[in-house]
Parts: C-alpha cells; structure tokens; sequence
C-alpha cells in the first residue's frame, strides 16, 4: 500500500469511508491526542459533526516503554496488563510509579486541551472514535471503555491503518470498525505516513477551537431567520 502524506491526508481519505454517517445530528468524532486529533478533525469536518478529544495515555514499562501494557483514560478508566509488565521485567511498584507519572500527564492534558469546558454528552449518541493507527490497540481499548460508560447508542472505531488482528478484535467490542489499510505485518504506526511529526498541544487546541468555531458559525445560519422574497 502507498503511505499516507500526513495525518491531514489520511483524515479525508478517512471521512470518505465514513460517509454513512455524514449530515446526522447523532453523531460526536473524538480525537485521541494528539496524533489522532488532525485525524479526527478532517472526519468531523466532513460528516458535519462536533469534534472533543478523549485523552488516553499509553502505559509502558522502564526499558520497554514502546510495548504498551495498558492505557489509561479521561474518566479514571484503566486497561492495565500486570502479567504482561511481570514478563517484561516490570516490578509492582514500577508499574504503579508509571501509573501515577501517566495520571499525572493525562491530567495536565486535560487542562491543556479542554480547559474549562465540560466534557461532551454522549449519551445516546454515535460516537466515532478515530486515532491515526491501532498497533496494540492498547489506547483504543481504554478509549472504548471509557466511553462505554457515557451510554452511547453507538460506538465505531476509524482509523487509517491498523494492524489487522487488532482491527479484527475490535469488531467484537463496538458497532462498527473502519481501517483503511491492515498491512501484514504492520509493525510501526509511523512507518506509513511520509510525515508523522509529533503534533503540538498548540496544534490540538487550534483545531479544536476551528472545530468549535465552524459549529457555532453554522448554528448561527440555521438561526437566521429566512428573509421574504
């Protein structure tokens, strides 16, 4: 498969794939951060749909911290894999001083990319959940659980490439999966984008509030009132 040029790219290929749900008033597109949020804001962009973000923290282990174990999520949600960290090496106290560090860290994300605002009301909603690839799907797992919890009517899972085990299990916990490419073997995210530079907390909030902004301005036309001919 060719790579995608940037996550910009792979977020309008993406949209395309879930146009069934574009135009309905059902429908609310998280951003995993940051990666996923560029995504995530091209999706919303295109099915005319509000845009949050839902941070999740990948848990690693001292000398693996590449190997996810587990993730954390927006809610105190927690998918941690103790027998697995014990395979790596990882004693109970490390993987406890990780935890914290990472709870930490997800906290301060928060702050940075949400502020003030009250996080979204899902319940009853389809909530598309999109990130720019599923490795060990370690983030989406906690991601699915913790909105699980919001009561949605629908959960769908959209990413532009995803390893193709994890895209398979993933079918058996939400109502829909999109993964535009299952190469195999996957092995890294990145090494199917052209350009996968980190994306700043700046870059998150911008398209966050450009996200924000666009509803508002449509919300604004529909409330005009209609003129006579």
């Amino acid at each position: 498969m060719d790579r995608f040029h940037d996550r910009r790219e792979a977020g309008i290929l993406l949209a395309r794939a879930l146009s069934r749900y574009a135009g309905r008033g059902d429908v609310t597109v998280l951003g995993l951060p940051r990666g996923g949020v560029p995504v995530a804001y091209e999706v919303a962009t295109a099915l005319d749909a509000p845009l949050d973000v839902l941070v999740v923290r990948k848990i690693g282990v001292p000398g693996h911290e590449e190997l996810a174990v587990g993730a954390i999520a927006s809610g105190g949600i927690q998918v941690v894999d103790p027998r697995m960290a014990q395979q790596l090496g990882a004693s109970a106290r490390q993987l406890r001083d990780r935890l914290d560090a990472e709870r930490a860290e997800l906290e301060r994300r928060e702050r940075a990319f949400r502020g003030d605002r009250p996080y979204p009301e899902l319940a009853g909603r389809t909530v598309i959940l999109i990130d720019d690839g599923l490795a060990t799907g370690s983030s989406m797992y906690a991601a699915v659980a913790a909105v699980g919890t919001r009561n949605p009517a629908h959960i769908v899972v959209g990413v532009p490439v995803g390893s193709p085990e994890v895209c398979r299990a993933f079918r058996t916990h939400v109502d829909d999966v999109v993964c535009l490419h299952s190469p195999d073997p996957m092995y890294a995210v990145g090494l199917w984008y052209e350009d996968f530079s980190q994306t700043p907390d700046g870059e998150v909030r911008s398209l966050l509030e450009r996200a924000a902004e666009r509803r508002a301005a449509a919300a604004r036309r529909e409330a005009q009132p209609i003129q006579p001919g």
